[in-house]
Formats: structure tokens, sequence, C-alpha cells
């Protein structure tokens, strides 16, 4: 059984910035706009919760729109769990107190359903209580966290340890579960933080054994691949194969697989040299075939990552085609590659961050709703490191059309899905790339981002995922959706750009793809 690092964490790179004393003067013209707006949107959360509270307490989500309690996370208060950090970190204690009580009755032995997804339950579910008792010591949260862990480590019995991207529990108690042929890559690569947390706070090496098994498979394929470096977005687990797959990205179905590469290695305090290769070698091949630079009437000097499919050429090699499309889930990029450029001294990485980060913030202030779509096309430079010179007819002949249709900016071809879920990762990337240069226009973004999606996503009570983000300001249709995500990540990010340096540190915590902080050991 792999068994944790044993001795004290190695001496690792600082990642965030020493902020100046000024940046925690309460009396500074700076700080005090800051605090403003950081009770702007503890305002906008407690309004959620608030109506979480009345409407659907105990149930997995609120429905913003009909206020109805719905379920769609096994029934274990999904929203209630995941929202538990937020509250200590907004200093909601009476809440936090509240929900505690909730918390210990929960029974994981009673879902409202015959499967569960391991996935969103490890990251939402574990990850949430994990990084609440790490905030706040309380002891229900560890032995709830330890029971949940012990139902999900059950996952593993399969017959070469890998796990299946659904835990069946009839399947589970009769011992015939199969890993999965074609099973999203991000799948069982993130649960490496929550387990390997577990087994640092319980000194039960079985969590960790668990996952260390499946980064021994990734680390044994990345090099076989159709995409060297990179892992396919499906990957064959029962086979222990991931050379068959020729679409590639950083987004939907393979996203946290690299996220979790560089904070692992900040977990297990740099004593497991697998994970900076493993990043080094993909963030190597996303440099050069994924990244893109568009080309945009204003120019700007900015990053994308796009997807690649590898074709077969006449000759029976590979050719990595570059498709320009972004998605929000990609949006995390820019402090993945923060992060592991200062965690692995790549000066260069911290560049790229920055330029995918704003990125992001130029795609959500160019739409009518100064909202990111879900997903949408663009037409790439030559060049990722160099500009290119607008030119109409090409956007146009990309584009498809010859007229430009509402709502649509120029330098977009199209919104393929024009929907906006209350997603994290662009404000995620931008609140990394502020705690780690300083720079105050990142705080500008951000409250730029925050007014817009408040304006677009408010309902009567809560906030709610929107149809549509080329509609004008105002006008949107709301989709009675209220992910458990808006309040434990992406209201959690407005508030701690907005927070002093020191609430959450980089260099004390490192944060799950759920946006859970957990703390790294100092021993």
């Amino acid at each position: 059984m792999a068994r944790l690092p044993p001795g004290p964490p190695l001496r690792q790179r600082q990642v965030q910035l020493s902020f100046p004393p000024s940046a925690y003067a309460p009396h500074l013209p700076g700080t005090i706009v800051s605090a403003s707006r950081r009770r702007v949107v503890r305002a906008a959360f407690v309004r959620c919760w608030d109506s979480y509270k009345e409407h659907a307490w105990r149930y997995d989500e609120l429905a913003p729109v009909s206020l109805e309690g719905r379920n769609s996370f096994g029934g274990w208060a999904a929203t209630l769990v995941d929202s538990l950090d937020t509250l200590l970190i907004m200093g909601l204690w009476d809440d936090f107190d509240a929900a505690l009580p909730v918390v210990g009755a929960l029974d994981f032995g009673q879902p409202s359903v015959a499967s569960i997804n391991v996935f969103e339950t490890t990251i939402r579910h574990l990850g949430g209580m994990l990084s609440a008792y790490d905030l706040s010591g309380e002891r229900v949260l560890l032995l709830k966290a330890i029971e949940l862990g012990d139902m999900l480590y059950a996952v593993f019995d399969t017959p070469n340890r890998l796990p299946p991207f659904w835990l069946d529990f009839a399947q589970a108690k009769e011992g015939t579960q199969q890993a999965g042929t074609a099973d999203p890559a991000a799948a069982a690569s993130t649960l490496a933080l929550e387990f390997t947390r577990l087994s640092q706070l319980t000194g039960n090496p079985k969590y960790f054994d668990a996952v260390d098994r499946v980064k021994a498979f990734l680390a044994r394929t990345q090099d076989a691949t159709q995409l060297p470096g990179m892992w396919p977005t499906l990957l064959d687990l029962a086979g222990e194969a991931a050379d068959r797959g020729r679409d590639f990205t950083l987004g939907a179905l393979s996203d946290s697989l690299y996220e979790y590469l560089p904070k692992m290695a900040s977990l297990v305090g740099g004593h497991d040299p697998a994970y900076e290769a493993m990043y080094r070698s993909a963030m190597a091949t996303v440099k050069e075939h994924l990244l893109f630079r568009p080309m945009l009437p204003d120019g700007a000097d900015v990053l994308f990552s796009g997807d690649v499919h590898v074709r077969r050429d006449n000759g029976g090699g590979g050719v990595a085609e570059l498709f320009a499309v972004g998605q929000h889930l990609g949006c995390f990029a820019g402090g993945m590659f923060g992060l592991g450029g200062k965690l692995f001294g790549i000066e260069e990485h911290v560049e790229i961050g920055e330029k995918l980060a704003r990125g992001c913030a130029w795609a959500y202030k160019a739409f009518p709703t100064g909202v990111m779509p879900e997903i949408f096309g663009m037409v790439a430079c030559p060049s990722a490191t160099e500009g290119c010179e607008w030119d109409e007819d090409r956007w146009k002949s990309q584009a498809g059309r010859e007229d430009q249709p509402p709502g649509l900016p120029k330098g977009f071809t199209n919104a393929r899905d024009p929907r906006y879920l209350l997603r994290p990762e662009a404000i995620e990337s931008v609140f990394l790339m502020y705690r780690m240069t300083g720079k105050a226009e990142y705080q500008e973004m951000a409250w730029d981002m925050f007014l817009a999606i408040q304006n677009a996503t408010s309902t009567e009570h809560a906030n709610s995922a929107i149809e549509d983000v080329t509609v004008e300001r105002g006008n949107t249709t709301k989709l009675d959706n209220m992910e458990s995500f808006w309040m434990a990540e992406t209201l959690k990010y407005f508030y701690l750009i907005f927070s002093p340096p020191d609430l959450i540190s980089l260099d004390e915590y490192v944060f799950n793809t759920e946006a859970h902080p957990l703390k790294r050991p100092t021993r």
C-alpha cells in the first residue's frame, strides 16, 4: 500500500506575493474600497443563503425562480455542505453553527438515487467537509468526511483498482464494479487532493493509496497518447490505455486533471516529483498546440486555450489540428499556469497565466451582458506569441456569414452555447493572478465582472443561470437553476479578491476544484 511521504514538507517556492503593509491598512483609500466591495459580495451571498434556508433547506439546490428545493447530488444537502467554508470565510458564524447539525445527520446509506457521480460527490461534499474542518476544527465534519470517504473508497473495488465514473450501490454490494472504458479524463484524476487530505488528517493510508494508483496510471500513459504530454478527453481505465482518443482540451471532460498536478505537488509538500514532471510535460504540449492568440479588432494581447483533434495523415501518422474554441470551463487555466509557474520557478508560465486570465476577463466585457458564454468560437492568429492585424473578411469567412448577428461581438465567430451557468472559472483565475502579482487591475476586472453577473442573473430572491449572454443587459431569460458552486466558488472568489491577502493565503492552503481551501501540512 502506498503511503504518504514521510517527514515534514520540503521547502517550496513562495506562491503568493508578499503584499506591502498598506494592503492591510483599513484607513487607506484602496483598502476602504475593497472593504466596501467585500460587503456587497457578502450581502449577495447572504441573500442567496437566506433564500436557500427558507425554500430549500436540506435539499441539494434551490431553484431560484420557482423557489423550490431540488435534489441533484444524492439528496445530501449539496448547497449546504458546499457552502460551509464560505460561511466561515465570510464570518457568518451563526449560519455555520445552524448547518452543523444537518451535516451530522446526513445519512450516506440512504441516497435518493441508485448511483452517484463520484467526481461531483468528492469535490462538493468530501472537499466541502474537509475544508470546513481545516478552517473550524469542528470534529463532526471530520467524522462525516471519514464516513463519506469510506463509502467513496468502495468505488476502487474493481479488478484493477481503478474507479468507474459512477458508484453504483447495487454493484458495489455485489462486488461487480468495473472501471470504465471511455470515462472523462478529469473524473478519476480529480479525487487526488481530497483523498490525500483525508489520509493526512486521519493517518489512514488507504485513501492516498487509492488515488496514488490513478497517478501511476497517468504517469505511465502520458507520453503514449496521440498527443504526447496530454491525455485525451476520454480514458480507458479498465484497459489502462490512453492511446486511442484523438481529442484534447483543457476544457470540459479534462480540465481538473491538469489543475490537480501542481496542486498535488503542493499538498504532498514537494515530496513526489511525478506531479511536477507531469505538469511540465503537459504544459509544454498545451503551449505548443492548444494556446492561441485571437484576432481581435482592438489587438488585445490575450490568450485562450482551444481544442485539438489529432487526425490521421496519409502516411498513417497524426496531425494536431487546433480549433479556436473557448470554454468558460477552460478559464481556470490562467490560475493553473500561474500556480505552476510560481511553485516550479517557471516565470514564463506566470506570464502565460496572466494573458489567459486577462483573456477571459476581456471576453466577459465584450458581450452585451458583460458575461462570457459557456462555449464560443474565435479566429486564431498564426502565432500565439505574436499579434495579427484585424481582417474583417477573414473573420466573416470563418464565421460563415456576411452580417454580424445581434449581440455577437467582433472577434467571435459564434456563441455556440450562449448560456452563463454562474460558473467560477474566470474569477478564479483573476483572483489567483491578483494574489500572485498584487496588480490592482485584477481587482477592477473582478468588480466589473461581479456587477455584470449580478445585473444579468439576479432574481427576486437569489441568482439564476441565464439562457443567453448576447442579449441586452437586464433582458436575460432565467433558467431557474442555481448550482451549489455559485455560493461555494464564484461568490467566494469574489469575496476573497477584496479581502486582506492573509485570508486564505496561497502559501497556507491549496484550493480543490470546487474552491475548497485545504490546509497545506507544515510538519
